[in-house]
């Protein structure tokens, strides 16, 4: 799971500083949208394979949350959830900084930073967003 994460993690920073084109398009397909649903699909065999199989683990507590992931199964499954939701928000973050009016220059932090502490890096590219895109500023959005 992780080496698939990883290599789509550097096809992300790869594909960020590059003109649009197929290449970055292809790179893009593949490191943001197949490697995440590939590990959404592992993620869900996990969770029908290890269901069930931690009596008194749950999400109403601490207590039950942490009963839950001491099963490795349940572990693995998490993990796993983590790189496929980390990987889909990095891509946004590659498709936001790439769109008009936004600058790239966020992403060099932003990338490893959510790679490595996921939401630690969406709040610094918003930050990022904010001081290096000018045309944003005073911008309402929905």
């Amino acid at each position: 799971m992780s080496v698939v994460a990883m290599a789509a993690w550097l096809g992300l920073a790869v594909a960020a500083p590059l003109r649009t084109g197929r290449a970055r398009a292809n790179i893009l397909f593949i490191s943001g949208r197949v490697a995440p649903v590939l590990l959404c699909a592992a993620y869900v065999v996990f969770l029908a394979q290890y269901w069930g199989s931690t009596p008194g683990g749950g999400f109403q507590s601490l207590g039950a949350v942490q009963i839950l992931f001491a099963a490795p199964g349940k572990m693995l499954g998490a993990w796993t959830h983590f790189l496929a939701f980390d990987l889909l928000v990095g891509r946004w973050l590659v498709d936001d900084a790439s769109s008009e009016g936004n600058s790239r220059l966020p992403l060099l932090i932003a990338l490893p930073a959510t790679f490595l502490f996921g939401p630690l890096g969406v709040l610094l590219y918003l930050a990022g967003r904010a001081l290096f895109s000018p045309k944003r500023v005073g911008r309402s959005e929905a």
